[in-house]
């Protein structure tokens, strides 16, 4: 993948995190608990994510 590409991949990923955190958290605070859950999981899968092109980027 190109480094330009990497870099808005990176920016998408950080801007979809942000949001599934904060969705989780208006959503619990309105007591929506499936959508809160639903938006929590999301969260945590994106940052899974990121936390994997990390861990690839400090190996190569």
């Amino acid at each position: 993948m190109s480094e330009r590409m990497e870099q808005l991949s990176r920016f998408g990923l950080r801007g979809l995190r942000i949001g599934a955190s904060t969705v989780a958290l208006l959503e619990l605070l309105r007591s929506h608990w499936m959508g809160g859950a639903a938006a929590g999981l999301a969260w945590l899968v994106f940052m899974q994510v990121e936390r994997r092109w990390q861990q690839e980027s400090d190996k190569g």
